[in-house]
């Protein structure tokens, strides 16, 4: 015998309201109480009610889907983020669609073609190059869009960042306290704003303490370039005593070619600082001193922002840039009056 279908009115009957009160909390109505929401919420799990999702996107004129878009998950970042803001949006009565591309504008293009035909709520862009064009089309369309973890210039668009060229600044800063001069940064990609931020820093606090950059270089935010790059700084006559790495990512393929290829001890004969505070950072095999991202904030930032545009399309883009702590591990030298997982210089 087929069971019977738990309806909005036997969860209205259980949680002691209205069955209009019910259908306005799976509706994502801000007039009910968050405490009887929840309520209410806590009654329909218990009793297995599933909302009818064809009828609420029909009376509310939302499809309540956001739409992700990621360049990949092999950095440990983004899928620790995915999880979360996936779980965030989640939580506030949205259903979550990833989208995977690259970092050219084309691939780009055509994953929002395909957003737009699954008629998404708001788009969350994440490390993704925008090109120009592509914020147009988004604009026009009316679906509102924030950028996670990526910068642009754009007036536009509403983004959600860290504090990038202070981070930098402030992982070569330590480097430098702790007597490095032969410092090269392993940079992340020219078109990506928080990589030139991130490498802006590095150069901003070189001059500051009058010291030249033994190396500069592109990476690409790709692991495998960062380890080739490494292989080259490290066949020159003049070899680094410190590298800053754009990101966490790049930073474990390096630490790879140094300890395993090239036979060199970290951080005795060479420091390595990173960007990001990845999962993996944390591990006793990488043990890696970085700048972390306060993941936390800029979820509940990006998804409050995209939720914000999506109850009212008139509001103006905003752009919030978080200010991320340097985490003292074992990779890189550390200077006197700082102790390991120190946030901040004991000065």
């Amino acid at each position: 015998m087929a069971s019977t279908r738990i309806t909005a009115s036997d969860v209205a009957k259980v949680a002691g309201v209205s069955q209009p009160t019910v259908s306005r909390v799976f509706n994502q109505s801000a007039s009910v109480d968050p405490v009887k929401a929840e309520h209410v919420r806590a009654v329909a799990r218990e009793l297995g009610y599933i909302p009818n999702l064809v009828a609420r996107t029909l009376n509310s004129g939302t499809s309540f889907r956001i739409g992700i878009v990621l360049a990949y998950l092999k950095n440990g970042f983004f899928g620790e983020a995915l999880q979360d803001l996936s779980r965030t949006l989640n939580a506030r009565g949205y259903s979550v669609t990833v989208y995977f591309a690259g970092n050219s504008s084309d691939e780009v293009d055509a994953i929002v073609d395909d957003l737009l035909a699954d008629q998404v709520d708001g788009i969350v862009l994440a490390s993704i190059s925008l090109s120009n064009h592509l914020v147009t089309r988004v604009r026009k369309s009316g679906i509102p869009c924030v950028l996670f973890n990526r910068g642009q210039s754009d007036p536009d668009v509403s983004m959600v960042t860290a504090s990038n060229f202070e981070g930098g600044r402030r992982a070569t800063e330590f480097l430098i306290a702790g007597g490095h001069r032969r410092i090269a940064h392993l940079a992340g990609w020219r078109k990506a704003l928080n990589g030139v931020d991130r490498r802006n820093g590095f150069l901003s606090a070189m001059d500051t303490a009058g010291l030249e950059p033994l190396a500069c270089v592109d990476c690409h935010f790709r692991r495998n370039v960062a380890m080739d790059e490494t292989r080259k700084l490290f066949r020159q006559p003049v070899v680094p005593d410190a590298l800053f790495v754009a990101n966490d990512h790049m930073a474990f393929g390096v630490l790879e070619v140094l300890r395993e290829e090239l036979g060199l001890r970290v951080p005795e004969d060479v420091s390595v600082v990173g960007y990001d505070d990845a999962p993996m950072a944390r591990w006793k095999t990488f043990d890696l001193t970085t700048v972390s991202q306060p993941l936390d904030l800029m979820i509940k930032a990006t998804a409050q922002m995209l939720l914000d545009e999506i109850a009212d399309s008139t509001r103006a883009p905003e752009k919030i840039a978080f200010s991320g702590d340097l985490v003292v591990r074992g990779s890189a030298r550390i200077p006197a009056g700082w102790t390991r997982e120190d946030h901040s210089n004991a000065g």
